[in-house]
């Protein structure tokens, strides 16, 4: 009988040590555990995430899910019913799971598991789950030019905006992956391009014949991928005929302006000239008088010469 009271006293210390220590014994608190703390789904596809309760001596705890968006939470499971944005999309799992059975790309943020056990010790634990959903890309936009001259340069770009993460991009060639770095392949080993897998830009710094052909690009993640209709390419040559009439017809173009600035000057001095020579009717000239004011006298007012 002693050696059993020794031994309740050195448990009751034990427990009285413990508890100072900030260490509960398992049996006197409920304790939590997730098998991931970081979860990956991809979009509409079910999900799981889990909140198991290692240790609790309470029969029925309060179990609430709270969802934790830009820093704001949310309740997901209160009153022992899904609520908010899993709405008739989820269901609680014993212990205290919770199942979505179709993410969306929205359900992208961190959830919180809480536990309260009033009859506990420890009363109350909660876990933090993150959870990132996969997009699949979308069918990029694709920009191929129909025609391209040899020598020229050329870039050809693909980008999609759905997808997550975001999406890596690949070039074909005739239904053939363009390798990264052309000179890893014998086959393109000569070819003269350069692929940004992260923007789709696919650029060619001079342009060969060998170039011509169909090309499409493919968006891939980590949910799966999407490619645009093949386009094809037409690599043409330098047409010097061509250049030359161009530049022979721009030349005439010039001096047929030049042509019509020189008529247009010479009308308008023409105008100039015909305004300034109008001819006005000379004034008559006031004629003689040949009477004096005495009209009796008759006075010689011009000479004769005979």
């Amino acid at each position: 009988m002693k050696r059993c009271k020794m031994a309740m006293a050195r448990l009751v210390a034990c427990i009285v040590l413990y508890t100072s220590l900030g260490h509960i014994p398992s049996s006197l608190g409920v304790i939590l555990r997730t098998t991931d703390k970081i979860v990956w789904a991809n979009e509409f596809e079910p999900i799981e995430l889990t909140c198991l309760i290692e240790s609790i001596s309470t029969n029925n705890p309060r179990i609430e899910w709270k969802k934790i968006k830009n820093g704001v939470p949310s309740y997901v499971y209160f009153q022992n019913k899904i609520s908010g944005d899993l709405e008739n999309r989820a269901q609680l799992r014993e212990p205290a799971n919770i199942l979505i059975f179709n993410t969306s790309r929205a359900d992208t943020a961190e959830y919180r598991c809480e536990v309260a056990a009033i009859e506990d010790q420890r009363d109350f634990d909660e876990i933090l789950i993150s959870l990132a959903v996969r997009v699949k890309p979308v069918v990029p936009r694709c920009s191929v030019p129909e025609s391209v001259t040899v020598g020229t340069s050329t870039e050809l770009r693909c980008l999609e905006n759905e997808g997550f993460p975001a999406s890596q991009y690949r070039w074909f060639h005739n239904n053939e992956e363009l390798p990264q770095d052309p000179k890893t392949s014998q086959r393109f080993v000569n070819f003269s391009y350069i692929i940004n897998p992260d923007t789709g830009s696919l650029k060619f710094r001079r342009v060969r014949k060998e170039d011509a052909g169909e090309y499409y690009c493919q968006a891939k993640n980590d949910a799966g991928n999407a490619q645009c209709s093949p386009k094809v390419m037409d690599v043409c040559d330098i047409d010097v005929l061509g250049i030359f009439l161009q530049s022979c017809g721009g030349l005439m173009a010039v001096v047929t302006l030049i042509f019509v600035i020189y008529l247009i000057k010479r009308l308008c001095c023409y105008k100039s000239v015909y305004n300034g020579n109008n001819y006005n009717t000379p004034a008559q000239a006031p004629a003689i008088d040949y009477a004096d004011a005495d009209e009796g006298h008759f006075r010689h007012k011009s000479s004769f010469i005979i």
